[in-house]
Protein backbone atom coordinates (compact mmCIF):
# COMPACT_ATOMS: atom_id res chain seq x y z
CA UNK A 1 0.00 0.00 0.00
CA UNK A 2 1.28 3.24 -0.92
CA UNK A 3 0.62 7.18 0.73
CA UNK A 4 -2.83 8.73 -0.02
CA UNK A 5 -1.61 12.11 -1.35
CA UNK A 6 -5.14 13.10 0.37
CA UNK A 7 -8.73 12.08 1.08
CA UNK A 8 -11.59 14.36 -0.11
CA UNK A 9 -11.74 17.43 -2.36
CA UNK A 10 -9.11 18.56 -4.05
CA UNK A 11 -10.24 21.70 -5.80
CA UNK A 12 -8.73 22.19 -10.09
CA UNK A 13 -8.35 25.90 -9.18
CA UNK A 14 -8.81 28.19 -11.85
CA UNK A 15 -5.82 30.52 -13.00
CA UNK A 16 -7.06 34.37 -12.64
CA UNK A 17 -6.02 36.38 -15.58
CA UNK A 18 -6.17 40.38 -16.07
CA UNK A 19 -7.81 41.64 -18.83
CA UNK A 20 -4.58 42.11 -20.60
CA UNK A 21 -4.60 37.89 -19.91
CA UNK A 22 -1.43 37.83 -17.32
CA UNK A 23 -1.62 35.88 -14.52
CA UNK A 24 -3.82 37.63 -11.71
CA UNK A 25 -1.50 36.67 -8.64
CA UNK A 26 -3.26 38.42 -6.44
CA UNK A 27 -6.61 37.34 -6.99
CA UNK A 28 -4.63 33.69 -6.63
CA UNK A 29 -4.04 34.23 -3.69
CA UNK A 30 -7.81 35.27 -2.61
CA UNK A 31 -8.83 32.11 -4.09
CA UNK A 32 -6.18 29.67 -2.63
CA UNK A 33 -7.16 31.43 0.98
CA UNK A 34 -10.75 30.72 0.05
CA UNK A 35 -10.54 27.05 -1.10
CA UNK A 36 -8.60 26.93 2.53
CA UNK A 37 -11.52 28.67 4.39
CA UNK A 38 -14.17 26.41 3.31
CA UNK A 39 -12.67 23.08 3.44
CA UNK A 40 -10.84 22.31 0.47
CA UNK A 41 -8.93 19.46 1.11
CA UNK A 42 -5.94 19.87 -1.72
CA UNK A 43 -4.87 22.21 -4.70
CA UNK A 44 -4.40 21.27 -7.51
CA UNK A 45 -2.90 23.70 -9.61
CA UNK A 46 -2.04 23.93 -13.17
CA UNK A 47 -4.59 21.04 -14.61
CA UNK A 48 -7.01 21.57 -17.59
CA UNK A 49 -9.13 24.04 -15.34
CA UNK A 50 -6.12 26.23 -14.56
CA UNK A 51 -5.54 26.41 -18.42
CA UNK A 52 -2.17 24.70 -18.49
CA UNK A 53 -1.82 24.63 -22.03
CA UNK A 54 -1.63 28.19 -22.97
CA UNK A 55 0.63 28.99 -20.13
CA UNK A 56 4.48 29.74 -20.93
CA UNK A 57 7.03 27.62 -19.01
CA UNK A 58 7.95 30.42 -17.47
CA UNK A 59 4.44 31.29 -15.83
CA UNK A 60 3.82 27.57 -15.75
CA UNK A 61 6.83 27.01 -13.28
CA UNK A 62 5.19 30.38 -11.57
CA UNK A 63 2.11 29.78 -10.76
CA UNK A 64 3.29 26.08 -9.11
CA UNK A 65 5.62 27.96 -7.16
CA UNK A 66 3.09 31.21 -6.14
CA UNK A 67 0.40 28.33 -5.38
CA UNK A 68 2.75 26.02 -2.74
CA UNK A 69 3.73 29.44 -1.59
CA UNK A 70 0.46 30.75 -0.90
CA UNK A 71 -1.10 27.64 0.67
CA UNK A 72 2.50 26.89 2.78
CA UNK A 73 1.30 23.50 3.92
CA UNK A 74 -2.37 24.04 5.09
CA UNK A 75 -3.29 21.56 2.33
CA UNK A 76 -1.61 19.25 0.33
CA UNK A 77 -0.56 20.92 -3.15
CA UNK A 78 -0.71 19.02 -6.56
CA UNK A 79 1.01 20.31 -9.56
CA UNK A 80 -0.23 19.63 -13.37
CA UNK A 81 2.75 18.51 -14.86
CA UNK A 82 2.03 16.45 -18.07
CA UNK A 83 2.62 16.96 -21.31
CA UNK A 84 2.92 14.95 -24.51
CA UNK A 85 6.39 15.97 -24.73
CA UNK A 86 7.84 12.90 -22.30
CA UNK A 87 11.31 15.02 -22.41
CA UNK A 88 9.35 18.11 -21.13
CA UNK A 89 7.05 16.21 -18.70
CA UNK A 90 10.04 15.47 -16.98
CA UNK A 91 11.65 18.67 -16.63
CA UNK A 92 8.49 20.34 -15.31
CA UNK A 93 8.03 17.19 -13.08
CA UNK A 94 11.16 17.73 -11.72
CA UNK A 95 10.80 21.57 -11.63
CA UNK A 96 7.84 20.89 -9.39
CA UNK A 97 9.55 18.90 -7.19
CA UNK A 98 12.41 21.03 -6.51
CA UNK A 99 9.87 23.40 -5.80
CA UNK A 100 8.08 21.86 -3.32
CA UNK A 101 4.65 20.17 -4.43
CA UNK A 102 3.27 17.49 -2.42
CA UNK A 103 2.03 15.43 -6.07
CA UNK A 104 2.23 15.46 -9.67
CA UNK A 105 -0.93 15.40 -12.22
CA UNK A 106 0.14 13.75 -15.24
CA UNK A 107 -2.37 13.65 -18.18
CA UNK A 108 -2.18 11.50 -21.11
CA UNK A 109 -0.29 12.50 -24.20
CA UNK A 110 -2.75 14.60 -26.67
CA UNK A 111 -2.56 14.85 -30.39
CA UNK A 112 0.48 13.01 -31.14
CA UNK A 113 -0.93 10.41 -28.39
CA UNK A 114 0.38 6.72 -28.18
CA UNK A 115 -0.66 3.37 -27.74
CA UNK A 116 -0.89 1.49 -24.22
CA UNK A 117 2.38 0.35 -24.43
CA UNK A 118 3.55 4.09 -25.13
CA UNK A 119 1.68 5.14 -22.09
CA UNK A 120 3.50 2.59 -19.63
CA UNK A 121 7.08 3.60 -21.41
CA UNK A 122 5.87 7.38 -21.19
CA UNK A 123 4.47 7.38 -17.68
CA UNK A 124 7.32 5.23 -16.15
CA UNK A 125 10.24 6.98 -17.70
CA UNK A 126 8.65 10.44 -15.74
CA UNK A 127 7.88 7.97 -12.37
CA UNK A 128 11.56 7.24 -12.81
CA UNK A 129 12.78 10.56 -12.67
CA UNK A 130 10.99 12.02 -9.68
CA UNK A 131 9.96 10.41 -5.83
CA UNK A 132 7.04 12.77 -5.44
CA UNK A 133 3.93 10.88 -5.99
CA UNK A 134 1.92 10.72 -9.24
CA UNK A 135 -1.86 11.13 -10.19
CA UNK A 136 -2.36 9.35 -13.73
CA UNK A 137 -5.39 11.52 -15.88
CA UNK A 138 -7.26 9.78 -17.78
CA UNK A 139 -9.50 12.20 -19.42
CA UNK A 140 -9.99 10.94 -23.39
CA UNK A 141 -12.54 13.37 -23.95
CA UNK A 142 -9.97 16.25 -24.54
CA UNK A 143 -6.62 13.78 -25.24
CA UNK A 144 -8.18 11.16 -27.14
CA UNK A 145 -6.50 8.50 -24.97
CA UNK A 146 -7.62 6.11 -22.27
CA UNK A 147 -5.57 4.24 -19.96
CA UNK A 148 -7.13 1.05 -19.94
CA UNK A 149 -7.30 -0.79 -16.58
CA UNK A 150 -4.17 -3.07 -17.71
CA UNK A 151 -2.55 0.04 -18.32
CA UNK A 152 -3.11 1.27 -14.95
CA UNK A 153 -2.29 -1.96 -13.12
CA UNK A 154 1.19 -1.98 -15.00
CA UNK A 155 1.66 1.38 -13.70
CA UNK A 156 0.69 0.95 -10.34
CA UNK A 157 4.04 -0.85 -9.93
CA UNK A 158 5.89 2.25 -9.57
CA UNK A 159 6.71 3.35 -6.36
CA UNK A 160 6.25 6.86 -7.26
CA UNK A 161 2.88 5.86 -8.98
CA UNK A 162 0.62 6.79 -6.14
CA UNK A 163 -3.30 7.46 -7.87
CA UNK A 164 -5.16 7.98 -10.86
CA UNK A 165 -7.62 10.67 -11.96
CA UNK A 166 -10.54 9.17 -13.77
CA UNK A 167 -12.39 11.06 -15.93
CA UNK A 168 -13.48 8.72 -18.57
CA UNK A 169 -17.21 8.64 -17.04
CA UNK A 170 -17.14 4.72 -17.38
CA UNK A 171 -17.82 3.52 -13.83
CA UNK A 172 -17.02 0.26 -14.87
CA UNK A 173 -13.94 0.82 -15.92
CA UNK A 174 -13.16 2.46 -12.76
CA UNK A 175 -14.23 -0.75 -11.11
CA UNK A 176 -12.02 -3.05 -12.84
CA UNK A 177 -9.21 -0.74 -11.91
CA UNK A 178 -10.12 -1.15 -8.44
CA UNK A 179 -9.97 -4.66 -8.71
CA UNK A 180 -6.93 -4.99 -10.53
CA UNK A 181 -4.93 -2.89 -8.61
CA UNK A 182 -6.76 -2.63 -4.99
CA UNK A 183 -5.00 -0.56 -2.36
CA UNK A 184 -1.79 0.01 -5.19
CA UNK A 185 -3.48 2.66 -6.51
CA UNK A 186 -5.59 5.25 -5.29
CA UNK A 187 -8.85 6.38 -7.51
CA UNK A 188 -10.09 9.70 -7.67
CA UNK A 189 -13.46 11.07 -9.66
CA UNK A 190 -12.47 13.59 -12.57
CA UNK A 191 -16.37 14.00 -12.60
CA UNK A 192 -18.39 16.00 -9.99
CA UNK A 193 -21.60 13.68 -11.20
CA UNK A 194 -20.24 10.93 -10.12
CA UNK A 195 -18.63 11.86 -6.89
CA UNK A 196 -20.44 9.10 -4.66
CA UNK A 197 -20.51 6.09 -7.26
CA UNK A 198 -16.49 6.32 -7.14
CA UNK A 199 -16.35 6.45 -3.44
CA UNK A 200 -18.56 3.53 -3.33
CA UNK A 201 -15.73 1.56 -5.47
CA UNK A 202 -13.43 2.41 -2.82
CA UNK A 203 -11.96 6.17 -4.31
CA UNK A 204 -10.64 8.31 -2.06
CA UNK A 205 -12.48 11.53 -3.13
CA UNK A 206 -12.63 14.05 -6.19
CA UNK A 207 -10.39 16.46 -8.00
CA UNK A 208 -13.10 18.80 -8.41
CA UNK A 209 -14.00 22.04 -10.84
CA UNK A 210 -17.59 22.52 -8.75
CA UNK A 211 -15.13 23.26 -5.85
CA UNK A 212 -14.34 26.50 -7.24
CA UNK A 213 -17.51 27.76 -6.92
CA UNK A 214 -19.12 25.68 -3.66
CA UNK A 215 -15.84 24.06 -2.25
CA UNK A 216 -17.31 22.99 0.98
CA UNK A 217 -20.34 21.25 -0.56
CA UNK A 218 -18.04 19.40 -2.77
CA UNK A 219 -15.74 18.48 1.18
CA UNK A 220 -19.12 17.59 2.65
CA UNK A 221 -20.21 14.96 -0.25
CA UNK A 222 -16.84 13.25 0.43
CA UNK A 223 -16.46 13.91 4.24
CA UNK A 224 -20.45 12.30 4.48
CA UNK A 225 -19.40 9.56 2.91
CA UNK A 226 -16.40 8.75 4.79
CA UNK A 227 -18.22 9.31 8.22
CA UNK A 228 -20.56 6.22 6.96
CA UNK A 229 -23.60 8.99 5.99
CA UNK A 230 -23.96 7.76 2.47
CA UNK A 231 -28.06 9.02 1.99
CA UNK A 232 -26.77 12.83 2.93
CA UNK A 233 -23.59 11.94 0.56
CA UNK A 234 -26.27 11.27 -2.04
CA UNK A 235 -28.16 13.54 -1.11
CA UNK A 236 -25.97 16.72 -1.68
CA UNK A 237 -24.75 14.98 -4.81
CA UNK A 238 -28.08 15.06 -6.27
CA UNK A 239 -28.62 18.63 -5.43
CA UNK A 240 -26.17 20.12 -6.77
CA UNK A 241 -26.28 17.76 -9.65
CA UNK A 242 -27.59 20.75 -11.80
CA UNK A 243 -24.89 23.01 -11.08
CA UNK A 244 -22.04 19.77 -11.80
CA UNK A 245 -23.38 20.14 -15.11
CA UNK A 246 -24.07 23.87 -15.86
CA UNK A 247 -20.35 24.25 -14.62
CA UNK A 248 -19.99 22.55 -18.14
CA UNK A 249 -22.81 24.31 -20.29
CA UNK A 250 -19.44 25.35 -22.76
CA UNK A 251 -15.84 24.14 -22.72
CA UNK A 252 -13.87 24.18 -19.17
CA UNK A 253 -13.09 26.56 -17.71
CA UNK A 254 -15.07 28.78 -19.84
CA UNK A 255 -18.39 28.60 -17.71
CA UNK A 256 -16.52 28.45 -13.86
CA UNK A 257 -14.46 31.67 -14.50
CA UNK A 258 -17.58 33.05 -15.02
CA UNK A 259 -19.37 31.94 -11.87
CA UNK A 260 -16.39 33.20 -10.34
CA UNK A 261 -16.68 36.53 -11.75
CA UNK A 262 -20.41 36.81 -11.08
CA UNK A 263 -19.86 35.60 -7.23
CA UNK A 264 -17.53 38.92 -7.03
CA UNK A 265 -14.43 36.61 -7.02
CA UNK A 266 -12.22 38.40 -9.93
CA UNK A 267 -11.27 35.22 -12.06
CA UNK A 268 -10.76 37.25 -14.82
CA UNK A 269 -10.75 36.07 -18.14
CA UNK A 270 -9.70 32.89 -20.34
CA UNK A 271 -6.97 32.93 -22.64
CA UNK A 272 -7.78 32.67 -26.66
CA UNK A 273 -9.15 30.71 -27.97
CA UNK A 274 -11.62 29.97 -25.14
CA UNK A 275 -14.00 32.34 -25.52
CA UNK A 276 -16.69 33.53 -23.82
CA UNK A 277 -20.58 32.16 -22.98
CA UNK A 278 -23.69 33.35 -24.81
CA UNK A 279 -26.10 35.45 -22.64
CA UNK A 280 -28.44 32.66 -22.95
CA UNK A 281 -25.66 30.26 -21.02
CA UNK A 282 -24.52 32.87 -18.73
CA UNK A 283 -28.57 33.76 -17.69
CA UNK A 284 -28.87 29.96 -17.24
CA UNK A 285 -25.55 29.63 -14.82
CA UNK A 286 -26.57 32.40 -13.19
CA UNK A 287 -30.09 31.01 -12.58
CA UNK A 288 -28.25 27.77 -10.95
CA UNK A 289 -25.83 29.65 -8.72
CA UNK A 290 -28.55 32.03 -7.49
CA UNK A 291 -30.83 29.12 -6.72
CA UNK A 292 -28.15 27.69 -4.41
CA UNK A 293 -27.72 30.93 -2.54
CA UNK A 294 -24.13 31.31 -4.12
CA UNK A 295 -24.76 34.89 -5.97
Amino acid sequence: MKNTIFTGSGVAIVTPMNEDGSVNYDAYADLIDFQIENKTDAIITCGTTGESSTLSDEEHREVIKFAIEQTAGRVPVIAGTGSNDTKYAIELSKAAEELGADGLLLVTPYYNKTSQRGLVAHFGMIAESVKTPIILYSVQSRTGVNIAPETAYELSKYESIAAIKEASGNISQVAKIRALCGDNLDVYSGNDDQIVPLLSLGGKGVISVLANVAPEVAHNICQYYFDGKVAESAALQLEYLDLCNDLFIDVNPIPVKEALNMMGMNAGPCRMPLYEMTDAAKDKLAATLAKHGLL
